[in-house]
């Protein structure tokens, strides 16, 4: 197991957790972190004995975006060091974005900045209800830029003109009807029930058809309906014939589980 200072990363029965973990600072950013959540995440997808991911934050907090001490020091980067500070960060929001397993967002509570980011990057997100979000870099005079491709699809232009501008704080109940998280938890034993009976419902999914979503998914944004069309034709006649397409049609004619199914998962920790 690799060893990390800035998260931790715990396999359990077929799901990672992956949890932020300077609580201190409320799991703010700093390069260190950036870079490790990076490799987590590449790992972790290229891990073929996971199937879901799970990220979260320690503490009361998920993530209050950039470190206060990281963001000072950027003041004097010149424009070079800016730019390869931005590509570092663009690689983790990519990495994620890339990965072919679901992403589970256990919201622990407030995100900033670029953990609204992070947020709008998990597949499915549940929050506990204190939780508050704020895409505060206008506050400081700055852009949400490297942010921006993943969370204007989450929640839209319009929502996205609003929030990106004011910098404003919105609470759960808003950032369930903008569509960035899907669900609220009252507290942090609500939240473990919800995520575990989510995590179930994936486990209880196909793994090759999750990724095989996932990727329909992106090339349903980037694609418009005539051109589209021949490559959807292609995925679900590939995907009827594949070993899993062929068991699941079998298990549910058969009335019984299909062979990746797995037994409950209710190992997740407080």
């Amino acid at each position: 197991m690799t060893k990390y200072e800035t998260i931790t990363s715990e396999e359990v029965d077929h799901v990672c957790i992956i949890t932020l973990n300077r609580a201190q600072v409320h799991n703010a950013f700093n390069p260190q972190m950036i870079s490790e959540l990076t490799l987590e995440f590449a790992k972790q997808t290229n891990n073929s004995k996971i199937r879901v991911i799970v990220l979260t934050g320690a503490g009361k907090s998920f993530s209050a975006g950039a470190d206060l001490v990281y963001m000072e020091a950027s003041k004097d980067f010149t424009l070079n060091e800016n730019q390869q500070d931005a590509v570092k960060l663009e690689k983790l929001f990519n990495t994620i974005y890339n990965s072919s397993k679901p992403v589970v967002g256990r919201i622990n509570g407030a995100a900033f900045g670029g953990g609204v980011g992070l947020v709008s990057l998990c597949d499915i997100s549940i929050a506990i209800e204190r939780s508050i979000f704020a895409f505060s870099e206008v506050n400081l005079g700055i852009l949400p830029a490297v942010i921006s491709p993943y969370v204007i699809p989450k929640i839209g232009y319009s929502h996205a003109t609003r929030f990106f501008l004011t910098g404003e704080r919105f609470d759960t109940s808003i950032a369930l009807r903008i569509g960035l998280i899907h669900e609220t938890a009252v507290d942090q034993a609500d939240l473990n029930q919800k995520v575990t009976s989510l995590i179930n419902h994936l486990l209880a999914s196909g793994p090759v058809a999750m990724s095989q979503i996932k990727e329909m998914l992106k090339e349903n944004r980037t694609k418009d309906f005539e051109s589209i069309r021949p490559y959807l034709i292609e995925k679900i006649a590939h995907i009827r014939t594949s070993p899993e397409g062929k068991e699941g049609l079998k298990a549910f004619l058969e009335k019984r589980s299909a062979k990746w199914k797995k037994d409950k998962w209710d190992r997740f920790k407080d």
